[in-house]
């Protein structure tokens, strides 16, 4: 509880710093002013986990993002944001993660990044499932790559239609930001031929004993009312150990109502490689197919409700079909 506080303290200090430098911009900047703004973001939810004929109802907050982004210039910002979650001990016992501390240069063609910063796996995405205060995306959700990472990163728009984007990485995400040898190269490529379509392409590799690497494809389809994804991804020597290969797919698709409501869908199917003719992969307790669905409400700018439904299906037979009956509710500022 003492570091929530400190961080709100640290924020507000932030947010009076900023406004003294606002109100005293010279006339040379008159045209832009430099700004900044302090931001929150929270997850809550109420769960009925049904699993062997057994329920277990509880509430929960999983997540909480305090943050603060500073404008310097037209080209140059700044941003530093709090990851506030349970770290999975099972006490519920929320700590803070610094999720993101970077400085970014932006001149519309080139961005380029520095610091605890966002990776570029999943960002394209995690835009079109839309949905993450529900589900983190494929890549995150099973372990296969981060949200953010200590390092720095490039995005290029090499064309009007196509851009690139290279970063080099920790490789071990911003809960884990010790120094090592070991770093993780990262490249894509995203391409939008036309309005209505968006394709991506994405590589990283990282060698400790063994070299992990990822490949990721995505198709995406973003209509006046419909938006849909579909996502396949293999990472080979997971953590770096051998023939820990993982692979899955990722369907999902978001339907727009009247009213300030959509309904939505998701298929995820995560698969292991099979080690020396054994039936089962080295995974298999974690494998199995995962869908979703429900339906979203926005009442008011910041606030998302919504009811919806989670199965859980795994592929060994000695293990139990979880589901899940949710209430999800997202609001921020």
């Amino acid at each position: 509880m003492r570091k929530i506080q400190f961080i709100l303290l640290l924020l507000l200090a932030m947010s009076r710093g900023a406004f003294a430098q606002t109100t005293t911009a010279t006339n040379d900047t008159a045209e832009f002013k430099p700004h900044g703004k302090i931001f929150t973001q929270v997850f809550s939810d109420f769960t009925y986990k049904v699993t062997n004929y057994k329920w277990q109802p509880a509430f929960e907050v999983s997540r909480a993002y305090l943050g603060y982004e500073y404008h310097f210039s037209q080209k140059f910002y700044g941003r530093i944001n709090f990851d506030v979650a349970d770290p999975g001990t099972g006490q519920l016992q929320m700590t803070a993660f610094l999720k993101n501390a970077f400085l970014q240069y932006d001149n519309n063609k080139l961005k380029v990044a520095f610091g605890v910063i966002p990776t570029n796996v999943f960002r394209l995405q995690e835009a079109f499932w839309g949905h993450r205060y529900l589900l983190p995306s494929f890549l995150e959700q099973y372990a296969f790559s981060p949200s953010a990472d200590l390092g720095a990163s490039m995005q290029w728009q090499v064309l009007p239609k196509a851009s690139l984007d290279f970063s080099i990485l920790n490789g071990e995400g911003y809960k884990r930001l010790q120094s090592d040898s070991t770093l993780m190269y990262t490249a894509g490529v995203t391409y939008n031929p036309i309005n209505w379509l968006y394709v991506r392409f994405y590589f990283d590799y990282m060698k400790k004993i063994e070299a992990q690497m990822t490949y990721a494809a995505f198709v995406g389809y973003r209509g006046k009312n419909f938006t849909a994804g579909f996502e396949y991804n293999n990472q080979q020597e997971h953590a770096n150990i051998p023939d820990h290969d993982l692979s899955g797919i990722s369907l999902y698709g978001t339907l727009k109502l009247k009213n300030n409501s959509n309904v939505f869908f998701r298929y995820d199917k995560l698969m292991s490689k099979h080690i020396g003719g054994v039936p089962d992969g080295w995974h298999v307790i974690e494998d199995g197919r995962l869908y979703t669905g429900g339906i979203e409400f926005n009442p008011v700018k910041g606030v998302t409700i919504s009811p919806n439904m989670t199965g859980w299906y795994p592929v060994h037979d000695t293990h139990h079909i979880i589901t899940r009956f949710n209430l999800n509710v997202e609001f921020k500022f």
